[in-house]
């Protein structure tokens, strides 16, 4: 079976520390269940580690972790998503759940 590829984006209000917090604990524990990650941050910076066009055509479910509305939410109209608060994968137990629920959901 072929490795799943996950991508995600993640966003909070004010857009430094839990943004990043919830990125770096979502790619581990989708790496952790044997999946490929790219996860995007929209922080107070701009967009970082861009989901390209080529990562949404590969991709087999997107996990939008946002407490604000993210930019270009559209371009994740096709592709099976989950979408949730950043707190609820803070931490890499949480975001295991949550992702979990994905790969149940694309079984």
């Amino acid at each position: 079976m072929a490795k799943k590829f996950i991508v995600g984006v993640t966003a909070c209000q004010i857009g430094i520390a839990h943004t990043f917090m919830a990125a770096e604990s979502l790619t581990q524990a989708i790496e952790a269940l044997g999946c490929e990650a790219k996860i995007e941050t929209q922080g107070a910076t701009g967009m970082e580690n861009e989901i390209t066009a080529e990562d949404l055509a590969r991709c087999d479910a997107a996990i939008i972790a946002a407490d604000v509305k993210i930019k270009n939410p559209e371009r994740f109209d096709p592709i099976p998503t989950l979408s949730c608060k950043t707190k609820e994968v803070m931490t890499v137990a949480t975001a295991k759940g949550v992702v979990e629920e994905v790969l149940e959901a694309i079984s």
